[in-house]
């Protein structure tokens, strides 16, 4: 079949990458894809949110199934606008991608549903804000209701960060309307934890946890970026821990959707926090998490583009979803400066025999070299018997590989391995 990847990060790498092993696979085209993502895949210089000219595309190339990855084309109804052509999808309508696109839309169905998560408040005005702010319990988290490329999540420390985080979002506009409207939330403790899952609306299929690692520099300090690396399985995600959240969470999730006329098929994202009352939601997200993917992907030992052929037609209960029993560790390569300024354009080498690089941001020169592009520049994953295995084996492959201006993490898992030695 000739397939469709909408996207351009490590994530579609991943993704792609795995497809790419199905023998239904026949072709596949990115859009727009990137400099390392064209040693797999035709880019098509087209972006994730030109909707009309993606469609386009696919209908002139006689496109057989598309998978939309990021969340603005999700959330703008790209997968509705290519079904309406007879073009099959893996990924959420726009209807289900409010999940992800209004965090007051996720924050309200909890509510109404029962479905453990922070206390919260909604807020159109901003002065009603501010003056909530002042009977809030410091930290306080403050949200922009909508996309905001992840950033648009504030952990305020103190009453005036969290005030600045209001005018910020409402007055200033940093997010442009995605801060119209803000959530404040409760400010919750645990460990984290994410989970993806494949559904078709009928039946959820949980993938294998990971732990992911946000702030720029070790001992999780520095800005929060898009992930600076992940280990997969997250040792806090115990038999006990799951079974609840499948009980507590994660069906209730896919029925209240189905019960508000708004099933989603694709893959659904739980952010999670262990807290001491139980498993309680942070955040959905209406897609892969990158990049959770790059950990999560290489542990799947069945035909990913298999499983979205059945979610895609409602059969997922009749789909083989099998994962090793082994660890995985991606670590991120960055570029020095990043999630602020930093230079791009800087070769970089890789040996043939690393395998699992995910290219994120990258483009080729017109002498073929792959060149820095972005601020994370590749996810290096390997696996492992064990989550020690393969965070050793990911650092030995990461020092394999260079460009100039690289920055990375150091302790990628380090968490983790203290937490299975509790």
């Amino acid at each position: 079949m000739k397939v469709m990847v909408v996207g351009g990060g490590g994530r579609e790498h991943a993704i792609i990458k795995k497809i790419k092993k199905s023998p239904k696979v026949s072709q596949i085209y990115a859009l727009p894809g990137n400099g390392g993502i064209a040693a797999d895949a035709t880019c098509v210089n087209i972006g994730a949110t030109d909707l009309e000219r993606i469609v386009e595309f696919a209908k002139e190339n006689q496109i057989e199934f598309a998978v939309v990855a990021p969340d603005d084309p999700l959330v703008l109804g790209l997968v509705d606008l290519l079904k309406a052509e007879g073009i099959p999808c893996f990924g959420p309508e726009k209807k289900a991608a409010i999940i992800e696109g209004s965090k007051a839309f996720s924050k309200e169905l909890m509510k109404k549903y029962g479905i453990p998560t922070a206390e919260y408040a909604i807020f159109e005005d901003m002065q009603k804000a501010l003056d909530y702010l002042d009977s809030c319990k410091i930290p306080v988290v403050v949200k922009a209701d909508g996309l905001a490329l992840g950033k648009g999540v504030i952990i305020a420390e103190t009453l005036d960060e969290a005030k600045k985080a209001v005018r910020d979002m409402m007055e200033d506009k940093v997010f442009g309307e995605s801060g119209s409207r803000v959530v404040i939330e409760e400010f919750l403790t645990g460990p984290e934890v994410s989970v993806l899952s494949f559904t078709d609306g009928k039946t959820l299929i949980p993938m294998v946890s990971s732990m992911d690692h946000k702030r720029a520099l070790d001992g999780d300090k520095g800005l929060n970026t898009g992930g600076m690396g992940t280990v997969a399985p997250n040792p806090y995600y115990t038999e006990e821990i799951a079974r609840r959240c499948e009980e507590e969470i994660f069906r209730p999730t896919m029925e209240a959707m189905n019960r508000e006329g708004r099933s989603f098929s694709g893959c659904l994202y739980f952010g999670l926090m262990i807290t001491e009352d139980g498993p309680k939601v942070i955040e959905y997200n209406c897609r892969f998490g990158d990049p959770e993917t790059q950990v999560v992907l290489p542990l799947l030992d069945s035909d990913l583009f298999d499983i979205f052929l059945h979610v895609s037609e409602g059969t997922l209960d009749r789909a083989e979803v099998n994962f090793s029993d082994d660890a995985a560790c991606c670590v991120v390569m960055a570029s020095s400066g990043y999630p602020v300024k930093y230079e791009k354009g800087f070769a970089i080498e890789i040996p043939e025999d690393v395998e699992d690089v995910y290219i994120a941001g990258a483009k080729l020169s017109e002498d073929g070299r792959l060149l820095t592009n972005g601020g994370r520049v590749l996810g290096v994953t390997e696996r492992g018997k064990d989550i020690r295995e393969a965070i050793e084996k990911a650092y030995r492959s990461v020092e394999r590989i260079s460009f100039d201006n690289a920055f990375y993490r150091k302790d990628i898992g380090k968490r983790a391995l203290a937490a299975l030695e509790k």
